[in-house]
């Protein structure tokens, strides 16, 4: 199987950092330092090189550096598929995004063919106790990195709802508007469903491979309807039955939008909303870790792994055991943490980092490990 690794990374006026330079080659890397130094925003721009927004789904203007906001760029050397790509993104004054691959403007979604990163963030620790538009965005993410076609159909799928959404509130009832909208929605939202229950089933087979007792979870794709229907032509024909019930109610009341995800935990047969903080986090990590493992069978690679302030609500036990996972996967894998302490049962080579934060200016630090 083949490394695919984040080997060099600089920042030049990107959040926090006015400019970092990190070289870190193949290995895990774990990033400490206190709350507001700037850790994640390193995390942050690491999650650039896959296709999407990035982890906190961020505009370009967002991820400029204050009070400067003279745009920023973030540049680093990827190792995929045995060859090396220098690859560049940038903006200036507030502009989308640009993204260079060996000196030639790409779109984003083309790292899609030399990428895929995977992260767990604080923000998704409530995963399981709030609403379900967050576990879709989970699923979805999962989904979109066993098939590039998900973000696609995602957008045609949300932008074609709006369409609809706009006749249901205007009160349109001429049958002739939301034929040609039904049928693209059939189409896309199968396409959507389908890439789910796969995603589901990937991760099913994968977690049963883990190398140590993380947990495992039991997972189920609902929706609010009776039952999703099997293929586009039966989508379509739901769309149709619906309409005069979605009239009432100004929107589109059935389809993959409607999906929840649901989880149990599987040793104890709890649902995974009533679990503990800890146990919540836990599951949540061995879901991460299952897409990873599925990925590397399906790409011929481990993806890059972004896990920020992982080792919140795990104990020591719960710890060494990630650790394991990830060494046994051969995933690099950005790990942050406001101690260096919560790194000592990583084994093996790994680089240590430190992040301070001084006049406003975030500034990083390898430090040695013998």
């Amino acid at each position: 199987m083949t490394s695919l690794a984040l080997t060099e990374l600089t920042l030049s006026h990107f959040r926090s950092h006015k400019l970092a330079r990190l070289s870190c080659g193949p290995l895990p890397v774990a990033i400490h330092g206190p709350n507001g130094a700037g850790k994640t925003n390193i995390l942050e721009a690491v999650s650039l090189f896959s296709p999407g927004r990035g982890m906190r789904r961020a505009s370009a203007e967002e991820m400029t550096r204050r009070p400067e906001a003279l745009g920023w760029k973030v540049s680093g050397v990827l190792q995929a598929q045995g060859q090396s790509h220098e690859i560049e993104f940038w903006s200036e004054n507030g502009a989308a995004r640009s993204t260079k691959v060996n000196s030639k403007p790409v779109a984003q979604n083309r790292l899609a063919e030399l990428s895929r990163v995977l992260w767990l963030i604080p923000a998704m620790d409530r995963l399981w106790i709030e609403g379900a538009d967050g576990r879709r965005r989970f699923l979805d993410r999962m989904a979109l990195s066993f098939f590039p076609n998900h973000a696609e159909a995602s957008l045609t799928y949300e932008k074609t709802m709006r369409e609809r959404n706009r006749l249901l509130k205007e009160n349109v009832r001429d049958p002739m508007w939301y034929g040609v909208l039904e049928t693209r929605l059939a189409q896309t939202g199968a396409v959507i469903h389908e890439n789910r229950v796969a995603t589901l089933a990937f991760l099913s087979d994968a977690q049963m491979q883990a190398e140590t007792a993380f947990p495992t979870a039991d997972l189920e794709l609902i929706h609010s309807e009776d039952a999703m229907p099997a293929d586009s032509a039966d989508l379509k024909s739901a769309f149709e039955a619906s309409r005069f019930r979605d009239l009432a109610a100004g929107r589109t009341l059935v389809g993959p939008h409607r999906a929840d995800l649901y989880g149990v935990f599987t040793a104890k047969g709890v649902p995974a909303k009533d679990c503990s903080t800890g146990e919540q986090k836990a599951l949540l990590i061995s879901l991460i870790l299952a897409n990873a493992r599925a990925l590397a069978v399906q790409i011929g690679a481990p993806p890059i792994l972004l896990l920020d302030e992982v080792a919140a609500h795990l104990d020591s036990a719960r710890r060494a055991a990630l650790y394991t996972e990830i060494s046994a996967l051969g995933a690099q894998a950005w790990m942050t943490g406001t101690e260096p302490a919560l790194f000592d049962s990583l084994t093996g080579p790994a680089v240590h980092i430190e992040v301070t934060e001084s006049a406003g200016v975030s500034e990083t630090k390898v430090i040695p490990r013998t």
